[in-house]
């Protein structure tokens, strides 16, 4: 059998409003995606029992299977059995199943069982129950205009238990797809969507239509993604990344094989790898470098202390910045950027340092050194780099790239890199 179409309804009025972003749909294409299944339509409404119900019946006449999720909780705006009823011209009626799970999760949790839950309960006549281990809502199951719908949960745990242990497989049992998809992910940083897109066109005019490409854009790194769903087609797939490689070079953080890791993730490693001390010096990013380190467990084997020195007295007690330095050439300089570096790499005892001191705004700026002026600099003992940017962004997006750059130029250095960063 081949499932062709398949459809996904999204219900809820934070959804519409933007007070929940939806991350659902994307688990449940995912998943959908692992056994060869693709998403050919997903749908979006808000808590309106007319319209769920004529959608339904919509979406039932062209699809094979349609996944609804959202609105099986107790309250009022809850519509989803209702909905489904009205649409397949079946009973609400309390069914024994969901009713019995009801008791017991009430007992377990020696919660009282009161008429809102009991709405639960209350499901479409000769539905199918999909059991939800750790929620109060079971799921169901019911066939309409020969489609198969599966209501799911919105709690994104919920209805990942369910995807993998009722719907998933029964799709996939239904369905002729052979696991031969074999997919590659490449991380980079410092490089733009636009940008990479530009680069393979131009350099892979006859780009192979046997592999799939996708890009995934996630602030401050960007995913390569390369698809191919036969097994016979992988020998061009690995050509292919070979001389993508070849191209992008550092740009390419990791090729991903299980979860991706951060930039501190892998500058961590790579100090741990090479028994090096790192440490940092911060002013406009006010520890956010710091923080991505330390927020990684056994970070305490590479990175023992960081000095966030706001104000220019802090600058001189704490890293021993010479004062004349601050009056001749402002906070926001070559000048003392190094003398932060060196100060801190003295202090703290480390071989690597990171040091920053910019304008992060809106206001502060000058003609000479506007808003979104940033002073990098990172090395050892032996030499420390320097590189100035202005960085146009709001606050919190110019502190971000300005740690992620400098974590990246850290990156660059232990890796012994030659290559110019994109953003230099």
């Amino acid at each position: 059998m081949t499932i062709a179409n398949v459809h996904l309804l999204l219900t809820g009025n934070e959804l519409m409003t933007g007070d929940i972003v939806d991350s659902n749909s994307a688990m449940i294409a995912q998943q959908c995606k692992a056994i060869g299944i693709k998403i050919s339509r997903k749908v979006t409404l808000a808590d309106d029992l007319d319209l769920l119900a004529k959608e339904i019946e919509h979406l039932t006449k062209d699809a094979d299977v349609l996944i609804i999720n959202g609105g099986l909780g107790p309250t009022t705006d809850d519509l989803t059995a209702q909905a489904l009823a009205m649409a397949s011209q079946r009973s609400l009626k309390q069914h024994p199943m969901a009713l019995a799970h009801l008791k017991t999760w009430c007992e377990q949790r020696n919660a009282h069982l009161g008429k809102a839950n009991l709405k639960q309960a209350l499901l479409p006549e000769n539905c199918n129950i999909i059991a939800n281990r750790i929620g109060s809502a079971v799921g169901f199951s019911l066939t309409l205009n020969d489609c198969q719908i599966f209501c799911t949960p919105g709690v994104p745990s919920e209805l990942n238990i369910m995807l993998d242990e009722v719907i998933i497989p029964e799709l996939a049992s239904q369905s002729n797809f052979t696991a031969e998809m074999d997919i590659t992910r490449l991380q980079l940083f410092g490089i733009g969507e636009s940008t990479l897109q530009s680069m393979l066109v131009k350099n892979f005019p006859n780009w192979p239509k046997e592999v799939e490409v996708g890009f995934r854009a996630s602030s401050p790194l960007i995913e390569l993604k390369l698809t191919v769903e036969k097994n016979e087609h992988l020998s061009i797939k690995i050509d292919l990344i070979q001389k993508i490689k070849t191209l992008l070079n550092d740009h390419i953080i990791e090729e991903i094989k299980d979860k991706p890791y951060s930039l501190a993730e892998l500058v961590l490693q790579l100090c741990q790898q090479k028994n090096l001390k790192i440490t940092t010096a911060e002013s406009c990013t006010g520890g956010l470098i710091a923080s991505e380190i330390t927020k990684i467990s056994g970070s305490s084997s590479s990175f023992e202390a960081g000095f966030v020195t706001y104000s220019n007295n802090m600058k001189s007690k704490l890293l021993h910045v010479d004062e004349n330095i601050l009056e001749q050439h402002g906070a926001v300089s070559e000048q003392t950027v190094i003398a932060m570096a060196e100060g801190a790499l003295a202090i703290a005892g480390a071989d690597l340092v990171i040091a920053v001191s910019g304008i992060a705004g809106p206001t502060g700026g000058s003609k000479e050194k506007p808003v979104g002026s940033v002073w990098i600099a990172w090395g050892n003992k032996d030499k420390i780099h320097t590189k100035y940017f202005c960085i146009k962004a709001n606050r919190e997006n110019f502190q971000r790239t300005v740690a992620a750059r400098s974590l990246d130029l850290i990156r660059r250095l232990l890796i012994e890199s030659s290559q110019t960063p994109l953003y230099f």
